[in-house]
C-alpha cells in the first residue's frame, strides 16, 4: 500500500510539473509573439537644396518624407515596405524609402532647372500608421499625398491587411464564401444607397463613376471593431471635391456571406 501511495504521488508530481512547463511554454510563445509584434516609428526626409522665394522674402524649398512602423519582425517590414514602394507611379521603381523619398525631390530639381521661372514647390508625405492589431490580423493605413504643381495636391489612403502568424497578405477573397461576393456586393449596396440617401432604383450614373452605372466594392478595406469597412478614394467614385468615402458593413449583416472562423465571425 505504501508504495501504490508513492507512485501516485510521483505520477501526480509529474503530472503538475508537465502541466506546468506546457503553461509555461505557451506563455513563453505569446511572449516572442508580442515581442515579434512590437514596433516603433521611423522616418526619411529629403529636402531639396534648391529653394523657392515665396512672397515676403520667404523662401521654401521641396521635400519628401515618409514615416512608417518597424516591427521586430523582419518579414512585416518588408510586406510594408513592398506596399509603399508599389505606390509609385507607373514604370517607376524603388528600392527603399531613401531611394523613393529621394527620387521625388531629383525630380523636382531635374525639372526646376528647365524652369527657372517656377515659382512652386512640390512636397511628398507618405505614412504609414497601425490601426489595428492582433497575434493573426495586423492593419494598418497608408497616406499618401503629393503636389507636383497644379489645382491641388493628390492624395491616396490605402488599407494593408496582413497575418503575422503566417506571413500572408489577406486579402477580401480569404475571408468571404466561395463565390459570395455578388452577395456581398448587394449588401454593402443597400448600406451605400442608405448612405448617400439615394433610392434603390436611383441611377448612379449622374452623380458617381462606378462603371456601366453599376455599384461595385474595391479591395480598399479593413476589418474594424464595427464590421468590414470600405474606403473609396477621391476621384475613384465621386469627384475630388467629396474627397474619401467610408463604407461599413456591420458583421451581422456578415453571417451569410463570412467564412467560419474567420476574421469576419468575431465571436468565434
Amino acid at each position: 500500500m505504501k508504495k501504490l501511495y508513492i507512485l501516485l504521488m510521483a505520477a501526480s508530481f509529474s503530472a503538475c510539473q508537465s502541466e506546468q512547463k506546457a503553461s509555461s511554454n505557451a506563455d513563453t510563445t505569446a511572449a516572442e509573439a508580442a515581442d515579434q509584434l512590437s514596433f516603433k516609428y521611423d522616418s526619411v526626409k529629403v529636402y531639396s537644396k534648391h529653394p523657392i522665394a515665396g512672397t515676403e522674402n520667404l523662401k521654401d524649398t521641396t521635400k519628401a518624407v515618409i514615416s512608417y512602423p518597424v516591427f521586430a519582425d523582419q518579414k512585416v517590414n518588408q510586406f510594408i515596405e513592398q506596399k509603399v514602394m508599389n505606390s509609385a507611379n507607373e514604370g517607376e521603381h524603388y528600392s527603399s524609402y531613401e531611394d523613393f523619398a529621394t527620387a521625388f525631390v531629383k525630380n523636382f530639381d531635374d525639372f526646376s532647372k528647365d524652369n527657372a521661372a517656377y515659382a512652386q514647390t512640390w512636397f511628398m508625405n507618405g505614412k504609414v500608421e497601425v490601426i489595428a492589431q492582433q497575434p493573426d490580423y495586423l492593419s494598418l493605413l497608408y497616406t499618401y499625398v503629393n503636389y507636383e504643381g497644379g489645382a491641388h495636391p493628390n492624395s491616396a489612403f490605402t488599407y494593408l491587411n496582413y497575418n503575422p502568424t503566417n506571413h500572408q497578405e489577406i486579402l477580401l477573397d480569404s475571408l468571404i464564401k466561395p463565390g459570395s461576393m455578388p452577395a456581398l456586393t448587394a449588401i454593402a449596396e443597400k448600406i451605400f444607397r442608405k448612405n448617400e440617401k439615394i433610392s434603390a432604383t436611383a441611377s448612379l450614373k449622374d452623380s458617381y463613376f462606378f462603371e456601366n452605372d453599376k455599384f461595385s466594392l474595391n479591395q480598399n478595406f479593413t476589418i474594424a471593431r464595427e464590421g468590414l469597412k470600405f474606403l473609396y478614394n477621391p476621384y475613384e467614385i465621386k469627384a475630388y471635391a467629396f474627397g474619401t468615402t467610408e463604407l461599413l458593413v456591420p458583421f451581422a449583416a456578415l453571417k451569410e456571406v463570412a467564412r467560419p472562423n474567420s476574421l469576419l465571425n468575431p465571436e468565434n
